[in-house]
């Protein structure tokens, strides 16, 4: 229990008693309220100090067990032989270890000292007096109370002299204390507080319960009693008499109001009171004393601003404010600078910072609806807290680096505070990155975890502050013309952090890499955003979208150059990430746009894939290497797409004709993709051969997607190729669709032989076989788009159902191309490319049996069974059986 709370119990139950006592007794219910109160206090403070040192002792134990540690030689090692007797080095001789004899101890230094409460309660609980003085100062209270009410119930003694008699005999307690000071100081300090309490006491009974003196004699009575308490405590160093005294000092005003007393003169009596608070703490580091005044002075205050505070009274109470934080920041300090060298630098953190926090508390609720007024006092304060940080720091004293740190980190706080009081937050913000950078720096230099969270957390805070800034109305953010300086110095600032805080993980600390990359990625986004919002300031809003593509292009390959000076794995990851970006504008501009280079993209996507593939080819190396191969696919489809797209258009734009010649200009870019692949494997080293397998996966994506045109085509392309007339083979869907078949079996030719294709184990007959089917397909779309246009047949399933001429034509091609295949098989030893003859001859002679034989009549039919024939018996004659062996071409 600390002595204050024995005072404030004490003087609750004085309260107590004279409320809840009768009339005729009322002084000696005060009395006996206020002993009991005392008598409370003192019995917690006597059994926690008890239960803090059995703990203590406990821990005490623990320590020294630990300590003793027995030093037992090592095997073989040899044992040191005393001195002989007549040697000047050895005064007497020293037995040699025994193995049988308890090992000799060896006292380890210890590791900390006790903290200064545990050391500062022992010495108090047994030096400042004993159990048996204070019981009978206790005893001798409630004696003077029982006293004094037996004479006022069996006396007729006027209250004047009763009230006399017990101030006289608490000055001859005082008297007798002091003069016991020097022989039994312990005894002499108790018999001082009680008699100073008796006084006190006395004074507050013939003012408040009997009205026997003016407010302002009692008001000096309690005064002249609060620094006779100090005065004493001082002399005789100690801090239980100078708390008696304070808190008597600071009560004094309030027991002896009349309740029409004046501000001013109660804070201009506080502000005496601090001043000799002040000025003991410039010769005693007494914690509990600068504590009971705080509390006294800014808890009485807050309660009198609470109840009676107006606007009016600013100009009285302001500079009284100023000054009682002005004494107790003095304080502060010199409670660090008195400490004894064992705890010197010992900051009191209640006091430190207890103080600003009430003091500014206080000043906004003066404030109120005036925040540029409180973002000056917030500066003042900052300025004051930084100024003594400085002053302090030019000292170089060691011992005060935990106050100057606890100094900054408040100017630093109030800073911040007084930026979004004073400034829009434009301003706001850049005071926000400016202060979040310098700590950041600060936290770096001086290794200290705090500072760089704090400036990471304000520089977070900065930009959330610009976010009000932009308007999300159209497809790009926009921003006020005079707001894009706050942005950049947002992410000007977070980007240099993040190259400190690297710095510093390569040298110090590793885990301050994480932090590094997240205020990376934070600048680069505030860059980004107040990129594109400037767009609109200096771009054609048509070319907008193409100028954000460059900008954003452009960024991300700054930031891939950057990688070689700060190399952040985020760089790698922004930089990078340009592809999504080109993806997301891809499905914009097919949403909006008939083709990919309209409105300023033929410059906007060549400088997208000219960065992306220079930033892919600086940090491939960086990346996994499945992750750099998606990349890579992806982005060649992208590229091919979008050229596809571009050709589609451009031959649309120039040619003025059928559908034909944008469907064929699909197919261009893809199968001349397939060609540098096939070429690029063995020939180009970047990137087709040192990502083999990605570039295989490109490969087989574009050969899928060419045969799917192609099945596409060879169903909807009647040969209508205007302006030109069609020719059979001569015409752009046919060129197209034969150098798309010709690309396919040379990039399969090429791949196959590739060991990822080979390790794959992909059956070689399934290419090849789509591809044969491919070429049957457009051999008879060629035909038919012959007959379409040249005899008129109608381009139908049913149409050609019933035409005779086409059915006569399809049976002797097809049994053209069985002898044809038949032929080739025998010569080439392939028996799969027989069989698939032989099948096929097998449809011919079904189809004229089941099909042909109703309407043998016409001469169509005849026709086809005379040709029919005829070829049978060229492939009886040259092929009749299929070949013995296989060869691989």
């Amino acid at each position: 229990m600390d002595p204050v709370m024995r005072i404030v119990l004490a003087v609750v139950g004085a309260f107590a008693g004279s409320t809840l006592g009768s009339a005729g007794s009322r002084l000696f219910d005060t009395f006996i309220g206020a002993f009991a109160g005392f008598a409370v206090a003192d019995l917690s403070y006597i059994r926690a100090r008890l239960r803090t040192l059995d703990e203590d002792l406990n821990r005490l134990k623990g320590s020294v067990s630990r300590d003793l540690q027995p030093i037992v030689p090592q095997p073989g090692a040899e044992i040191p032989q005393p001195a002989p007797a007549s040697s000047p080095v050895h005064a007497s001789p020293a037995a040699p270890h025994s193995p049988h004899s308890p090992a000799p101890l060896r006292r380890q230094p210890p590791a900390q000292e006790l903290p200064n409460f545990i050391i500062d309660g022992i010495r108090r609980f047994f030096g400042g007096g004993n159990l048996l003085v204070r019981s009978g100062v206790i005893v001798l209270f409630f004696g003077i109370a029982f006293l004094l009410r037996y004479v006022a119930e069996h006396t007729r003694v006027p209250i004047e002299y009763r009230l006399s008699g017990v101030a006289l005999g608490g000055l001859a307690l005082l008297v007798l204390g002091w003069r016991l000071r020097t022989t039994r100081p312990g005894f002499a300090l108790s018999i001082q507080g009680g008699a100073i309490g008796i006084l006190y006491l006395t004074v507050f009974a013939a003012f408040h319960l009997y009205a026997l003196m003016p407010s302002f004699a009692a008001f000096a009575l309690l005064t002249a009693i609060g620094a006779l308490s100090a005065l004493l405590a001082v002399k005789q160093d100690s801090q239980s008499l100078a708390l008696l005294g304070v808190t008597g000092g600071f009560l004094a005003p309030i027991l002896a109001s009349s309740g029409n007393g004046d501000h001013v003169f109660l804070f201009g009596y506080y502000a005496v009171l601090n001043a000799g608070i002040l000025l003991i703490a410039w010769f005693k580091s007494w914690r509990g004393l600068n504590l009971a005044g705080f509390a006294f002075t800014f808890g009485i205050g807050t309660v009198w601003g609470a109840l009676t505070y107006r606007a009016a009274d600013f100009a009285t109470t302001e500079p009284f404010l100023i000054l009682f934080f002005l004494f107790y920041v003095g304080i502060a300090v010199l409670f660090t600078w008195r400490q004894p060298p064992r705890l010197r630098g010992y900051v009191d953190g209640t006091l430190v910072f207890g103080t600003p926090l009430v003091a500014f508390g206080l000043q906004a609720s003066m404030l109120h609806g005036r925040p540029f007024a409180l973002a000056y006092s917030a500066l003042a304060m900052s300025a004051l807290y930084l100024g003594i940080a400085a002053l302090l720091k030019q000292r170089r004293d060691d011992t005060q680096r935990l106050l100057i740190e606890a100094f900054l980190a408040l100017g630093v706080v109030f800073l911040t505070v007084a930026a979004p009081l004073a400034l829009g937050s434009r301003w706001n913000a850049d005071v926000w990155a400016l202060e979040g950078g310098a700590l950041v720096w600060i936290g770096c230099r001086q290794e200290r975890l705090l500072s760089r969270l704090f400036g990471a957390l304000l520089l977070v805070a900065a930009g959330f502050l610009l976010a009000d800034q932009f308007s999300f109305a159209g497809e790009f953010p926009s921003l006020p013309w005079n707001a894009y300086g706050a942005v950049l110095l947002v992410s000007a600032a977070s980007i240099g952090s993040a190259g400190g805080l690297f710095a510093y993980a390569q040298s110090r600390q590793p885990g301050a890499a994480v932090l590094s990359n997240l205020l990376f990625c934070w600048g680069v986004l505030w860059w980004s955003l107040g990129g594109l919002a400037e767009l609109e300031h200096v771009a054609p809003a048509a070319d907008l979208a193409a100028a954000a593509l460059i900008f954003l292009s452009a960024t991300a390959f700054g930031v891939s150059a950057l990688h070689k000076r700060l190399p952040l794995p985020a760089a790698v990851a922004v930089a990078l990430a340009q592809f999504p970006v080109m993806l997301a504008f891809a499905a914009a501009v097919a949403a909006t746009q008939s083709h990919p280079f309209e409105h300023g993209g033929w410059i906007a996507w060549p400088v997208a894939f000219i960065c992306f593939y220079a930033a892919l080819y600086r940090h491939e190396t960086s990346v996994a290497r499945p992750a750099a191969g998606a990349l890579h696919v992806a982005s060649a489809w992208l590229l091919i797409a979008l050229s596809s797209w571009e050709t589609e258009w451009m031959v649309d734009f120039l040619v003025h004709g059928s559908r034909s010649w944008p469907t064929v200009a699909w197919a261009i870019i893809p199968a001349a993709a397939l060609a540098g692949l096939a070429r690029g494997y063995r020939g180009v080293r970047w990137p087709p051969a040192r990502h083999g397998e990605a570039y295989v996966i490109v490969a087989a994506g574009l050969a899928i997607a060419l045969a799917i045109w192609s099945l596409v085509t060879d169903i909807s392309m009647t040969g209508d190729v205007a302006p030109l007339t069609y020719l059979p083979l001569l015409n752009p869907v046919d060129i197209v669709q034969l150098l798309v078949l010709l690309m396919l079996w040379r990039c399969w030719k090429v791949t196959r032989a590739l060991p990822c294709v080979i390790e794959a184990g992909i059956d070689r007959r399934v290419p090849e076989f789509a591809l044969g089917a491919l070429g049957f397909l457009w051999l008879n779309a060629l035909l038919l788009r012959t007959l379409h246009q040249w005899v008129q047949v109608p381009w139908s399933l049913s149409g050609m159902q019933e035409s005779t001429i086409t059915q006569t034509t399809l049976s002797i091609f097809w049994a053209s191309l069985a002898l044809a295949s038949m032929l080739f098989a025998t010569r080439k030893s392939e028996r799969p490319i027989w069989f698939a003859g032989a099948a096929l001859l097998a449809i011919v002679i079904a189809k004229l049996f089941f099909v042909d034989l109703s309407s043998v009549g016409s001469i169509e039919r005849i026709v086809s069974f005379v040709g029919v024939g005829v070829l049978m018996l060229v492939i009886g004659y040259y092929s009749p059986l299929p070949p013995r062996s296989t060869q691989r071409s």
